[in-house]
């Protein structure tokens, strides 16, 4: 797709396309980030069944679509937008969106890719929106630089041989971390004494398989605020052409 509105800046595409990450500010403004905070607690704490998986290290709940349309300027934010078309293609859809809460304490070391090459869901589009500022000692998420453009896999070797070069992508809450699928990455070690909240997704080719399947799960109130844009990047079967432009 050419002629996106709301183009990510030529810095970071370049970015992103040669370290394979880049970090900028998030759709919303700063005095919205306390409601933003609060809704995000209150859903993390409501969740149940097979949508909560309490791990050792992290908190996860799925599907911040369907919560109300708090959140929906995140997944049609233009300049994400514009980076998963010029990473993955025209043809994209919402794989996840979902709740990580990093709790503090220990971890393993965690170096891997989000897809493997060959794999229908490949390329990939990560993004982390950032609730709370990402810092080396709250175990902001951990990359190799230029590493998506590597053919081994994080599988095939010795993983602390490559820990020297980990790079902390860090920011301020509010911004918005979007990475290469196929960089290598890992959460880091969360040292201080707070949990530290974020929402993170991905974008896929439009025939992969996604994550979450939104249609299936969405609600009548969900279907009727969403935007044409919306019901695109979600997939949603009887939505539009994919739009020349994103507004």
């Amino acid at each position: 797709m050419h002629g996106v509105s709301g183009a990510l800046p030529l810095g970071m595409m370049t970015a992103l396309e040669e370290r394979g990450f880049v970090v900028f500010p998030g759709p919303f403004f700063l005095d919205q980030l306390g409601v933003i905070a609060d809704v995000y607690d209150a859903e993390v704490g409501a969740a149940v069944g097979d949508d909560i998986r309490v791990g050792s290290t992290s908190t996860r709940v799925v599907d911040f679509v369907n919560p109300g349309p708090l959140f929906d300027p995140l997944y049609v934010y233009p300049p994400l937008l514009d980076a998963a078309v010029r990473t993955v293609g025209p043809a994209i859809k919402l794989s996840s969106l979902h709740a990580r809460t990093l709790l503090p304490g220990p971890a393993a070391l965690d170096i891997h890719v989000d897809v493997e090459r060959g794999s229908p869901d490949w390329p990939l589009l990560g993004f982390i929106f950032m609730i709370d500022a990402f810092t080396p000692d709250n175990g902001a998420t951990r990359f190799i630089a230029g590493s998506h453009r590597w053919s081994d896999s994080p599988r095939d070797v010795e993983l602390t041989e490559y820990a020297p070069q980990l790079e902390s992508a860090c920011g301020p809450a509010g911004s918005l971390l979007v990475f290469n699928g196929s960089a290598w990455h890992g959460q880091g070690v969360n040292n201080s004494d707070r949990p530290r909240r974020s929402l993170q997704g991905a974008f896929i080719p439009r025939g992969g398989r996604a994550s979450t399947d939104f249609s299936s799960r969405m609600t009548l109130e969900t279907r009727a605020r969403l935007s044409g844009v919306a019901r695109c990047v979600l997939a949603i079967p009887d939505a539009r052409p994919v739009p020349t432009e994103w507004s």
